[in-house]
């Protein structure tokens, strides 16, 4: 399956929203890596990761939040994951990015 990605800047809260569809695995993780740095450069604000639609995400796709989180951490911001299926949320209770990023319903 592939990956999907829609973005979005939200003046009102002054954060990125990127909405992934499909999945973020070693085939998909350069474009999501990619899309984030894109996002990061133009405004360093947060980002909220609307999960609703993303069926997968392995060690490649959690490097390349990890890596994203690590850029937007200098200015102070976050990362926010929603609407996570209970598998992908699992994951990052079982590596420990349950307290790296803030985690919505």
């Amino acid at each position: 399956m592939s990956l999907q990605i829609r973005s979005m800047f939200d003046e009102s809260n002054k954060q990125w929203v990127v909405y992934l569809h499909g999945e973020i695995d070693i085939y998909t993780a350069e474009k999501l890596k990619g899309e984030l740095l894109v996002l990061i450069e133009d405004k360093k604000e947060s980002i909220k990761i609307d999960c609703e639609n993303l069926q997968y995400i392995d060690s490649t796709g959690l490097g390349v939040l990890i890596g994203a989180y690590k850029h937007i951490s200098e200015a102070e911001k976050q990362i926010v994951i929603k609407n996570a299926k209970p598998s992908i949320k699992k994951l990052l209770v079982i590596t420990g990015l349950n307290k790296v990023f803030n985690i919505e319903e």
